[in-house]
């Protein structure tokens, strides 16, 4: 009975490690994430995973218990019939469901900002694992980038020319630059042609989608640093240079006799 305890701690180890490999929301689609929009989805799955796993161990161990109240016991066949239920929904559970990768004609089809934002960066991710180490290195500046403009985005009218030029150069320009490198066939991406290889000129459209970002932030940014400067000198106005309350001498009411 001892070894038999013993395999199944085993087994449970091992479940544990497969969970633990999987945390991140997988290794085939791409890595550690390149922004917090695609972390929270990665989040978002890794929730969902282990709730199942809790529903699916929690309903294996009951169904384990009315078998040995019903049986009276059952005895060592049960037991790792058991442990190998437990093992099975842990390995299961901890790869499925996975996160879902938007495909390319996704994108674009939320008006949300933040949606927006989460869905192009975990599919730069997975477009990733494939792209030259230059590429690589401007496609997680541009998931910094993109974090800061999406929560830029939250806070303007939809209809701002800004909003508008951000979600075509997000939605459309960034993904059909890296789709039109990938069409390129990969005995050719390094062999030089009209002055540049197609790698290189990878690097330098992504070098400028990641520029424009840059610029709109600072774009937005400047109309939010406005109404701060007008908000300051407001405040400066009202309760440094104007008269307050509390400066205003007050007069004493006449006493009575």
């Amino acid at each position: 009975m001892a070894d038999s305890t013993h395999d199944s701690d085993a087994i449970l180890r091992g479940a544990r490690s497969a969970l633990d490999a999987n945390r991140q929301g997988g290794r085939r689609t791409g890595g550690r994430p390149i922004g917090e929009g695609s972390a929270r989805l990665r989040r978002r799955n890794l929730v969902k995973r282990v709730k199942l796993i809790g529903v699916a161990v929690l309903a294996i161990l009951l169904a384990a218990m009315a078998a040995g109240i019903i049986l009276n016991g059952i005895g060592f066949a049960g037991v790792m019939l058991t442990a190998v239920a437990i093992l099975v929904a842990l390995l299961v559970f901890s790869n499925f469901p996975r996160v879902k990768v938007p495909r390319r004609a996704d994108l674009t089809r939320t008006q949300d900002a933040r949606q927006l934002v989460a869905r192009t960066e975990l599919w730069l991710e997975h477009q990733r694992p494939a792209l030259p180490a230059p590429a690589v290195t401007l496609v997680d500046r541009i998931g910094v980038q993109l974090d800061a403009l999406g929560l830029q985005l939250e806070t303007i009218d939809p209809a701002h020319p800004a909003a508008a030029e951000t979600r075509k150069l997000v939605g459309e320009h960034l993904p059909e630059t890296v789709e039109a490198w990938r069409r390129v066939p990969a005995s050719l991406r390094r062999e030089e042609h009209a002055g540049a290889t197609a790698d290189a000129r990878l690097s330098e459209s992504l070098g400028r989608i990641s520029d424009e970002l840059d610029r709109v932030t600072r774009q937005l940014a400047d109309g939010a640093l406005d109404d701060l400067a007008v908000r300051t000198r407001y405040l400066e106005y009202r309760y440094n240079d104007g008269e307050t309350l509390a400066d205003t001498p007050q007069i004493a009411a006449p006493e009575k006799n």
